[in-house]
């Protein structure tokens, strides 16, 4: 069971790599955009971390308090990344203002799962 978890928590870790990358490469290139390798990645993180947050094959508790808050911030991105796609589609073009808030909670999001034990 816990090489099962282990899995899953790879597959959690590449999401965020890949949510996180996709948007440094549009970053770097100075394209204000989301791409669909982001909602993919989200997606991806979004489904391995409610997988891992069920209390299944583990001999300690679980933190719920940080379950909860990283959900969240999960939520807010996926937000930024819809209203962003939305807009992107109808204009042509996105906001600075809904870009730059994406990489900036992913990174928070990793600095939670990290940081707080």
């Amino acid at each position: 069971m816990e090489t099962l978890r282990n899995v899953i928590v790879l597959v959690h870790l590449v999401g965020f790599a890949v949510l996180f990358g996709a948007w440094v490469v549009e970053a770097v290139a100075r394209r204000v955009r989301v791409t669909p390798l982001m909602n993919y990645a989200l997606g991806i993180s979004l489904l391995t971390g409610l997988i891992l947050s069920a209390p299944w094959g583990i001999d300690h508790d679980l933190n719920y308090a940080k379950i909860g808050i990283k959900l969240v911030v999960l939520l807010v991105i996926g937000a930024l990344l819809g209203i962003g796609s939305a807009r992107q589609k109808r204009t042509g073009s996105l906001s600075p203002a809904l870009f730059w808030p994406v990489g900036i909670l992913t990174l928070l999001n990793a600095g939670l799962a990290v940081i707080w034990r």
